[in-house]
This record gives structure tokens, sequence and C-alpha cells, in this order.
């Protein structure tokens, strides 16, 4: 008889059906741009960059690689591969290209294994894998782009344009009241961006309706529900996800009014760095503490034998 089911393995399980069903239907129904064979690729990709790291990782800590575990567990472990090489695959363009897309992929899957932190007395990687691959993607290829949010709706005739931010917005929201835990997350993240949207219409040159249509694209939705909501780089604590939230939307308003593209993105990953940093310094804190609470115990008493006390007779 097993156990009741992690409920991050559920989210996993649903995230992962989610943003399938979601590729089989932008590149059928919705109006995805990228050729067929992109998001193929990506997966493979994902898979196989996963287990070759894996393997590598299990071999220098001496444990069995998670993917000769029981199938359940193996699908558990593959499905972060599959969301990622998904998740590149429907938010960067690059034409007809393959090649930026895949190095994506490899540099969000090498992300969790090379950049970890101590977090509740445990190592683990910090920094949004899909986004960390987009980012960089966009920095090293500058003629390749993030799709446009048209894609989403670009076949879907008349009033019915509403319907894929719907369903996204209602599948999002209930995957993550009910699983992930994230609603403190995501009303930092609504908040602040509606706050800086204020701010910046109230002191700026922006019309208030343009700084807060944003919100209303399938791309912001799919970002706010999917992308900066992820379990594995992501505050616990309340108090600290509504701060993550936050912090994420006024970096984007400063990179906004700073007339950088790719905001989103780019915000999340100074956000991610920035967790990263307060996680090292609060490590490296304990460590001086537990050093300096140990008993200094005298050189002089190192190896030195002690002389036997003599009985008075």
């Amino acid at each position: 008889m097993t156990g009741p089911r992690d409920p991050r393995s559920k989210a996993l399980r649903r995230f992962g059906a989610s943003i399938t069903v979601a590729t089989i239907l932008g590149h059928t129904v919705l109006g995805f741009e990228q050729a067929y064979v992109t998001p193929i690729v990506a997966v493979l990709v994902s898979y196989l960059t996963e287990t070759v790291l894996e393997t590598v990782d299990a071999c220098a800590n001496r444990r069995r690689p998670r993917w000769l575990d029981r199938p359940g567990k193996v699908v558990d472990f593959l499905l972060p591969a599959h969301i990622s090489g998904l998740a590149c695959a429907m938010l960067l363009y690059a034409g007809w290209r393959l090649a930026p897309v895949v190095v994506a992929v490899v540099i969000a899957t090498c992300s969790k294994y090379v950049v970890r932190v101590p977090v509740h007395g445990k190592l683990r990687h910090v920094l949004n894998p899909s986004n960390t691959g987009i980012v960089l993607v966009l920095l090293l290829f500058p003629s390749v782009g993030v799709a446009s949010q048209y894609q989403f709706t670009e076949w879907i005739p008349g009033w019915w344009r509403v319907l894929p931010p719907l369903v996204v917005v209602t599948f999002g929201t209930l995957l993550n009241l009910k699983l992930t835990g994230k609603m403190p997350l995501i009303a930092g993240w609504i908040g602040g961006f509606t706050a800086q949207a204020l701010l910046r219409a109230a002191w700026g040159d922006i019309s208030l309706t343009a700084a807060l249509l944003v919100m209303t694209g399938t791309a912001f939705i799919l970002f706010t529900n999917y992308m900066i909501t992820d379990p594995g780089t992501t505050p616990t604590r309340p108090r600290n996800q509504v701060v993550f939230g936050l912090s994420c939307a006024g970096v984007y308003g400063c990179l906004v009014q700073l007339h950088l593209g790719y905001a989103l993105f780019f915000a999340l990953m100074i956000t991610c760095v920035g967790r990263l940093v307060v996680l090292v310094g609060a490590a490296a804190r304990g460590a001086f503490v537990r050093r300096a609470s140990e008993p200094v115990v005298p050189d002089s008493a190192i190896g030195v034998p002690q002389p036997t006390p003599v009985k008075a007779s």
C-alpha cells in the first residue's frame, strides 16, 4: 500500500500535461509560428541533458541515478526537463533555426546542477530554469526574440479570442491554489505590477491604460501562473513569497522605464539572482555563527600527553 502522492509531484504532472496540451493546440488551433519540429527537438535535448547531468551528479555523490528508479519516479524526474523544453520552444522565436532553442534548453537544465545554494539545510537550485535559458539566449543571440503575444490567438476569430486567456487563468489559478501554494506570490506580483503601473502613469508620460493592458495578454497570464510561480525556485513562506512578487514587479517597472525590452523575463532573472545573493549571505552568516560558537581548544592541549596525577600516600 502506497502513501499519498507528493503535492509537488501532482503539480508537476498537472503542469506537464497543461503545457503539452497548450503546445499541441498552439501548433494546430491557436497560431504558433515556430516550426513543428521545434518542441520535439527541445524536449528530446532536454531529456538527454537532464539524464547526462543526473548521471554525473549521481556518480559524484555515489548514489543511484533517479532515472533508474521505479516508473512513477522516473516520470517525476523527467517532468521538469519536459516542461523546460516545451517552455523554451513556446516562448522563443528563432525563425527556422533550432540551435538557439537547443542552447536555451541546455542552459536551463545546466543551471539546475551548476547553481545551487543551501535552502533549509539542502542544496537547491534557485534560478528559474526556463527563464534562465530564455534570458541568456536573448543576450547571446541578438536576432532571436520572444514569441509575439498574438500567436496565442492568431487563428481564433472574433470574440472567441478571449477564450485562451480565460482558460489559462482559470486552470493556472486552480493549480496554484490547490497544489503549489503560491497564491501569496501571485498576489504580491499582481499588486506590485499594478502599483508600478500607477507610479509610472503618475510621474511619467505613459498612459495608465497602456501600462495595465499588458495584464490582459495570454503571455502575461502564462508568466504569472506558470513561470514566476515555479515551486522549486521561489520562497515557501507566504511573507517571502509576497516580497519576491513585489520585487519582481518593481524590477520590471524600472526596466520598462529604462526602455529595455523583454522586461518580464529579465525582471524574474534579476529577482532570482537577488534571492541567490540573500541565500548565500544567510548561509555564510550561519556558518560563521556556528564556528564562533564552537569551543576553542588550545594548540598546546592537542597531542600533548597530560601528567598522571600522583596519589598522596
